[in-house]
């Protein structure tokens, strides 16, 4: 490995916390920048496949992680009138065949966990970027509450509406889709009363509803909808209702107006994209995950691909140098632009697991088997 930089990530979402870990453990001296006041377990559930699971293993998360989360054997897609079975998916039913688990957990629980994997005190909560000046030998990074720091490279792990992006390439709002989304978490009691699948999405013709537990003792189970509909706030959530929830899915399955009367706090947010980013780095920056690739989250695949941005990143960095930038971060880019525009593509399709197919291209993919070197 080349000598050790000062490396600087902005956002702590799956794919920031990701790169800080490992260029962490790679020996790097890292710093994590968030915007938030300090860390919250945010109301969402997430599901991570095997492709995700064999990335943390070298974090020494996957142990712990398989010991909290739920573990569905299939993936079950149902048509939404009578319930019957459009595909079943084996996921940790084949478990064998992908070297590692699929789970469903709190996004708020994994979070916390991942977070565990870097040092807390290159942790910087309360930082919300301004603007950054570049020169050829470092990143001058000024905060909105007024500091500032330096940092060899930058990495902007910041979302869809990234500030590393707006000021890299000038600012472009995201498209909203038509679509938003709905969610609520509710008893898993209340679930398993009702009979509910692990793991299931129904749906209709132009909406539908996943429904998943967050935890092995299923305590919690998650709804989470997309649907047509008008978006004209600027916030990127609002309050909803349960009979917003109720009127978005009249006539489905009994199953899932069960799920709904179960509801108490019910939010909903726009879904929004962009076009698949030209270029991912300049300079000494370099981007991952939403802020260069955004996807509609039909396939439970957004964090993933940051996740998985993160982990290449640092391979390139490692096993490339850092001598030449432009160089490492291109050969970075080369190795996920085809595979990240693959899933945005099918993620904001909608079509993923609807009927009978084979997930391995994805959920199997091995990260580290994939030569870095030219």
């Amino acid at each position: 490995m080349s000598q050790a930089s000062r490396i600087g990530i902005v956002g702590a979402g799956m794919g920031g916390i990701t790169a800080a870990a490992l260029l962490q453990r790679a020996g790097h001296d890292v710093v994590l920048y968030d915007q938030a006041p300090a860390f919250s377990r945010l109301g969402a559930g997430i599901q991570f496949g095997p492709n995700v699971m064999k990335i943390l293993r070298h974090l020494d998360l996957e142990t712990r992680l398989t010991a909290m989360a739920c573990l569905p054997d299939y993936w079950t897609s149902r048509k939404w009138d009578d319930g019957s079975i459009l595909a079943n998916i084996p996921l940790n039913a084949e478990q064998a065949r992908y070297q590692a688990p699929y789970i469903t957990i709190h996004r708020g629980d994994l979070q916390q966990m991942m977070l565990e994997a870097i040092d807390p005190e290159r942790v910087k909560f309360n930082k919300k970027l301004a603007m950054f000046h570049e020169d050829d030998r470092s990143v001058t990074l000024e905060f909105e509450d007024g500091s500032q720091d330096r940092v060899d490279i930058l990495v902007a792990g910041d979302g869809i509406n990234s500030r590393v992006r707006e000021i890299l390439f000038g600012e472009e709002e995201p498209l909203y889709t038509g679509w938003l989304a709905h969610r609520a978490i509710i008893p898993g009691a209340a679930a398993r009363a009702a009979g509910a699948d692990l793991n299931a999405k129904w749906w209709s013709d132009d909406r539908h509803i996943v429904c998943y537990y967050l935890d092995r003792n299923q305590d919690e189970f998650y709804l989470v909808t997309g649907e047509p509909g008008d978006w004209t706030n600027a916030t990127g959530q609002m309050p909803s209702s349960r009979d917003a929830l109720r009127e978005t899915f009249r006539g489905y399955h009994p199953l899932v107006q069960a799920y709904i009367d179960a509801t108490d706090e019910v939010t909903k947010w726009p879904l929004k994209t962009r076009p698949p980013l030209p270029r991912w780095h300049q300079g000494r920056v370099v981007m991952l995950g939403d802020a260069c690739h955004p996807m509609k989250p039909h396939m439970a695949q957004g964090a993933a691909m940051a996740v998985e941005d993160a982990a290449m990143l640092t391979r390139c960095l490692v096993e490339l140098g850092t001598r030449d930038l432009d160089a490492t971060f291109s050969r970075y880019v080369d190795l996920r632009r085809d595979r990240a525009t693959r899933v945005q593509a099918i993620s904001n399709a909608n079509t993923w697991l609807r009927a009978p197919e084979d997930p391995y291209w994805c959920y199997g993919y091995e990260l580290y088997g994939v030569p870095v070197g030219k």
